[in-house]
């Protein structure tokens, strides 16, 4: 009897450890690199990739799940970047996303997609753009608005209480600073982080300045952060 209690006693420990090494081998958090201009990678605490309009700067060296594109421009499109792509990677493109006037949502699993409002008068059709509103699968919620102005439906998304939101202020091809500060202000989200400041660059830190709201969350290119 007192040799099985010992082999089971062992065996619940063995046991436990393994538990504990599969742990600590996932994120404790979910982490975010900003790549650069309007690019993300997110790589969740269950491990899963999303990539956000790739394009810019480094980091496209992990296997894909999830590949979002926000319209057709090649500076928002360029997915030959990712050269892996684990097993049933999903691959989601505009008009995938808006279809007849339709933004449609797409359950992952380990996060929820939901296509918002995204265009302007100048280059940017809101019948073929979108914006992408990200809900991971503790709550977190990260929203990118892709190449916009303001859109009526920002004064919506001010109800979610979103966690992040990557605001585009290049003021060339879509909003300007004021008209950006002006939005970050309507969808008041906890952090509110200038993007797509300068046409050609990864990142201006001078443009990123002058966003100033009180919830400004300033993330250089290359810089990785968690998500909480």
């Amino acid at each position: 009897m007192k040799k099985t209690l010992c082999g089971i006693l062992s065996f619940t420990l063995f046991l436990l450890g393994c538990a504990s090494a599969g742990a600590e081998s996932l994120p404790v958090r979910h982490k975010l690199l900003y790549q650069g201009h309007g690019s993300l990678r997110i790589v969740t605490r269950e491990g899963k990739v999303i990539y956000i309009d790739p394009y810019a700067g480094n980091g496209y060296d992990l296997p894909a799940d999830l590949i979002l594109v926000s319209h057709g421009h090649r500076d928002h499109s360029a997915v030959n970047l990712i050269k892996k792509q684990n097993e049933g990677c999903r691959i989601i493109y505009n008009t995938d996303a808006l279809i007849g006037g339709e933004y449609k949502t797409f359950d992952l699993g380990f996060a929820t997609v939901e296509a918002v409002q995204a265009g302007n008068n100048k280059n940017h059709d809101i019948k073929v753009c979108v914006g992408w509103m990200i809900t991971l699968s503790d709550g977190v919620s990260i929203y990118a608005t892709g190449d916009t102005s303001a859109t009526d439906q920002m004064a919506e998304l001010a109800s979610r209480d979103i966690h992040y939101a990557f605001i585009v202020c290049d003021g060339r091809y879509n909003m300007d600073i004021d008209e950006a500060i002006a939005c970050a202000k309507i969808i008041n989200a906890q952090h509110s982080v200038p993007y797509h400041m300068s046409p050609g660059a990864l990142f201006d830190r001078s443009r990123a300045e002058l966003f100033d709201v009180p919830n400004r969350l300033i993330i250089p290119a290359g810089e990785e952060i968690v998500l909480e």
